[in-house]
């Protein structure tokens, strides 16, 4: 667990890593930067697994590099006094939002979320960013009909047809999308407003038929939850 703390305040980095360290044990490797620039110059030259970021570096606002951070494969949890902006912060795809000033159990109850299946509500997440040609681009989850794992990426598949590469896994956006999102196969998220029916095929096989009339395979041992949620 490579774990990042981007915190201008000395006292309160150093609260924050052996408050981490007392969650993550010896697993965890933890690096300290206290302005946006050191954080963005980390998280190019070492591995991340998740970002502990702050929303105001010695007059820095952390919002103007967040869609940056949360593109990224790693998960970020803003620990902030700006508690306006946690609605916006959700928004964009954070996993949480701890206000300042905090204590032990309110930041494991944040890392927490990175191993329990604790899913927002349907209007938190709005957003998934995703790099294309060096630029951040903002997708609506409302406009994705499913997902689609490929490797160690995952494929934004649209409703209008287009497809967007994400830089996080299938495992790490499940955690970030709303609950009419249901993982139906060990590849594929789906939309639930998107699927027409569960289809079974030959050989014991299931799919879904979306609305478009793609078909996406369900795997065996999620084809009761699918039939049940579809009664």
């Amino acid at each position: 667990m490579n774990i990042l703390i981007i915190e201008d305040e000395a006292r309160i980095a150093k609260r924050i890593e052996r408050m981490t360290r007392a969650f993550f044990g010896e697993v965890a490797q933890i690096l300290l930067c206290e302005s946006l620039q050191s954080g963005l110059k980390a998280i190019d030259q070492h591995p991340v697994d998740l970002l502990l970021l702050d929303l105001n570096l010695n007059g820095e606002d952390g919002f103007d590099i967040l869609q940056t951070m949360v593109a990224g494969s790693f998960h970020t949890i803003i620990i902030s006094a700006y508690t306006d902006k946690a609605i916006t912060a959700f928004a964009y795809g954070v996993l949480d939002f701890v206000p300042k000033p905090f204590d032990e159990i309110r930041l494991g109850q944040a890392f927490a979320r990175l191993n329990k299946e604790i899913r927002p509500p349907v209007h938190e997440t709005r957003f998934l960013a995703v790099k294309r040609g060096g630029r951040i681009n903002l997708i609506e989850i409302k406009n994705i009909r499913y997902i689609k794992g490929a490797g160690i990426y995952t494929e934004l598949h649209l409703t209008n047809n287009q497809t967007e590469l994400h830089d996080k896994s299938l495992e790490a956006l499940e955690k970030l999308l709303p609950v009419n999102f249901e993982r139906i196969h060990k590849s594929y998220i789906v939309c639930w407003a998107e699927v027409d029916q569960l289809m079974a095929e030959a050989g014991g096989r299931y799919n879904l038929l979306l609305r478009n009339k793609e078909l996406l395979p369900v795997g065996r041992s999620k084809y009761k939850t699918i039939k049940n949620r579809l009664i």
